[in-house]
């Protein structure tokens, strides 16, 4: 009896990697990238690697081992980089598939699964309800792309009486732009950040309905407005963007929707 059961979970293991590898991805047997303290998590799925649009569902749990449940309706279409997808640099190492790691500037969206950051916006305060912390932005901010700084991939904000360092004009973030009223950042690559891997992910307001970005998830300011007031930061919410063949193939052994 021991020996059957043993046989049927290694059986089992190897259909699993059978069917990740079918869809383009070598999974990471039994490594869940949704921790036991995640209640909310929020998942955009694409047509492809190649996609700029995707579909995006918010989940909800009220503890570990009870099922997640939907939390909008019908999900949300969203807009992602010009160019498609490439593997971010989230809270796992991405499988070796043959699929690029994202860049700077490579006009594609992380994808993979990531912890959510500072909520920023140039609005005077977050929509009402929000409960996550909000940093307004005034004109001494900046968010820096420069991959030679020591400040590459954060937030940034110069005392001017201290003098304003030469690289501020460049890497300051822009005010008075409607896209960026409200804009949640996406922790890609940070935690350390690596040099060129990519930074500045956020969600924010789409530029228009069919406008890619060129790498953040952007939607209608009336459904950003309803994803930051569901968000609560006690309930450690994640971000999950993966092409809907590599999602159902990861699902199980990642600990997903």
């Amino acid at each position: 009896m021991q020996y059957q059961k043993i046989y049927h979970q290694r059986k089992s293991r190897r259909m699993l990697i059978l069917t990740a590898l079918l869809c383009g991805v070598a999974a990471a047997p039994g490594h869940a990238q949704i921790g036991r303290a995640v209640r909310q998590v929020i998942v955009a799925q694409t047509a492809s690697w190649n996609a700029s649009t995707a579909v995006m569902q918010c989940w909800q749990r009220p503890s570990a081992g009870i099922p997640w449940q939907p939390v909008f309706a019908k999900p949300v279409a969203v807009l992602l980089g010009r160019k498609g997808l490439a593997w971010g640099r989230g809270v796992f190492n991405p499988p070796r598939n043959g699929v690029p790691m994202k860049v700077e500037k490579d006009w594609k969206a992380p994808a993979g699964v990531f912890q959510l950051g500072s909520l920023f916006g140039y609005a005077p305060v977050s929509p009402t309800g929000s409960r996550w912390p909000y940093i307004q932005v005034g004109p001494w901010d900046a968010y820096v792309d420069d991959s030679t700084s020591r400040y590459y991939n954060q937030h940034v904000r110069i005392d001017p009486r201290q003098g304003v360092p030469p690289w501020f004009e460049k890497q300051k973030m822009r005010l008075g732009d409607a896209a960026y009223k409200w804009m949640l950042e996406i922790r890609h690559n940070q935690r350390p950040a690596a040099p060129g891997y990519g930074s500045a992910i956020f969600f924010h307001v789409r530029r228009g309905p069919d406008k890619p970005s060129a790498g953040c998830t952007t939607m209608a300011e009336g459904d950003l407005v309803r994803l930051l007031r569901w968000l609560d930061p006690a309930a450690s919410p994640h971000y999950v963007l993966l092409p809907s063949a590599d999602y159902g193939a990861l699902r199980a052994a990642w600990g997903l929707p």
